[in-house]
C-alpha cells in the first residue's frame, strides 16, 4: 500500500509542477490572468497541465481500486509507467504538439488497466 500512497503523491507533486512551469510561463511571456492565450508555448504548457488534470481523475481512483483488489505493487508498476509517459508527453508536447504521442500512450494506457483491473476485480469479489 506504501508503494501506491508514494505513487500517488508524485502524481499530485507533477502536477503541481506542471502548474508552476504554467504559472513561470504566464510571467515570461506576458500573459495576465485570467487569459489562457496569448503565447505559443504559453498555450502548451497550459495545455500539458490541464490534460495532466484530465488523466489524474481517471488515474488516481483506478490506481487504488487496482491496487485493492489486483495488487499494489502491480498497480504501483503501472503507476510509474503514467508517471513516466507524463513526463514524456508534457517535453514532446511543448516541443512540438504532433509529437505527444508516446508520452499520450504511456499515460492513457496505464489509466485504463487500471480501471478495467479495478472494475473486474470489485466485481470479481462481489460474486465470490
Amino acid at each position: 500500500m506504501e508503494l501506491v500512497a508514494i505513487v500517488t503523491l508524485l502524481a499530485i507533486t507533477e502536477f503541481i509542477i506542471f502548474g508552476v512551469q504554467v504559472g513561470s510561463a504566464r510571467g515570461k511571456y506576458g500573459i495576465q490572468a485570467p487569459a489562457t492565450t496569448g503565447h505559443e508555448i504559453f498555450e502548451r504548457r497550459y495545455r500539458v497541465h490541464y490534460n495532466t488534470l484530465e488523466q489524474l481523475i481517471i488515474f488516481l481512483p483506478g490506481l487504488w481500486l487496482f491496487g485493492f483488489y489486483i495488487g499494489y505493487t502491480w498497480a504501483a508498476g503501472l503507476g510509474v509507467i503514467y508517471l513516466i509517459g507524463r513526463v514524456l508527453y508534457a517535453m514532446s508536447y511543448v516541443k512540438d504538439p504532433a509529437s505527444r504521442g508516446t508520452g499520450m500512450l504511456l499515460s492513457i494506457l496505464p489509466c485504463w488497466v487500471l480501471i478495467i483491473g479495478g472494475l473486474a476485480g470489485a466485481i470479481w469479489h462481489l460474486i465470490t
